[in-house]
């Protein structure tokens, strides 16, 4: 069950498609007021649950979206800002935005496009890492960060040195923010999703086996449709922050979803 969120307010990085834009539906629906960022302004239109009282609505907002590199560090921070002066604080902070490519070899791979990957996908999540747990330092009551990872971090795939690198340096510098600020009321966790049927994935079944060995498994995925949907995601991802059940360690992974709920 989901916990009550109406009027937390919580940052999405890539949140212009794919889980990221999944997440936000999911969020405004429940009533939370969101700041959405990614390479491309999020073009979505979402506002926060209406609230009613008196017979009257008193709370309806569309969220704050922005263009923002989250290698910027600069940039990253005025949003930051941006946010918190129009909603007043941020509770939750999730750092989703990444890229899967390079796919390859890693002897075949693109020296720049492998240092963009760990720019991205490393670096971005230091810079959200950061910046959150200076807002939270710099206010009254705590604050959830939620690292987006991968099953990668843990498990190697011929073909993607990148991103498993990227996604067990995630695992592991959430684990270092969660004891650096936990004395400040910040909890922190990396979670690994499950399989989200998103672009990502579309991209891992276009990808031949000469770079990528194991792609019959995730094309087999798509056959049989066992992708979590952003809405269970989401479910997992606020009982995790808000609700009164914490999950006991840093790294979590988001259990598969029943067939019975896929069509949520």
């Amino acid at each position: 069950m989901t916990p009550e969120v109406v009027g937390r307010v919580a940052v999405i990085t890539g949140a212009s498609r794919g889980l990221g834009a999944g997440l936000a539906v999911q969020f405004a629906s429940a009533g939370m007021h969101l700041g959405l960022c990614a390479r491309h302004r999020p073009n979505l239109v979402v506002k926060t649950r209406p609230m009613a009282r008196d017979g009257r609505v008193i709370s309806a907002e569309p969220p704050l979206r922005a263009a923002v590199d989250v290698t910027d560090h600069d940039a990253l921070g005025a949003f930051t800002d941006a946010v918190v002066d129009r909603f007043g604080r941020i509770d939750l902070w999730v750092n989703n935005a990444a890229v899967l490519e390079p796919i390859g070899p890693l002897a075949d791979a693109d020296p720049q496009a492998v240092a963009r990957h760990i720019e991205v996908n490393v670096i971005g999540v230091l810079h959200g890492s950061s910046l959150f747990a200076r807002h939270v330092r710099g206010r009254p009551g705590g604050g959830v960060l939620i690292n987006i990872s991968s099953g990668s971090g843990t498990t190697p795939y011929a073909g993607w040195a990148a991103y498993c690198a990227s996604k067990a340096a995630v695992d592991h510098l959430t684990r270092v923010v969660a004891m650096e600020e936990a004395a400040h009321g910040l909890e922190a966790y990396a979670v690994a999703p499950g399989v989200v049927d998103t672009d990502m994935q579309a991209m891992i079944r276009a990808t031949g086996p000469e770079a990528f060995p194991e792609v019959a498994r995730f094309e087999q995925l798509a056959v049989d449709g066992s992708f979590n949907s952003p809405a269970w995601v989401a479910e997992h991802l606020l009982a995790m922050a808000f609700g009164p059940r914490k999950p006991g360690q840093v790294t979590v992974r988001i259990p598969a979803q029943p067939d019975a709920s896929r069509a949520r």
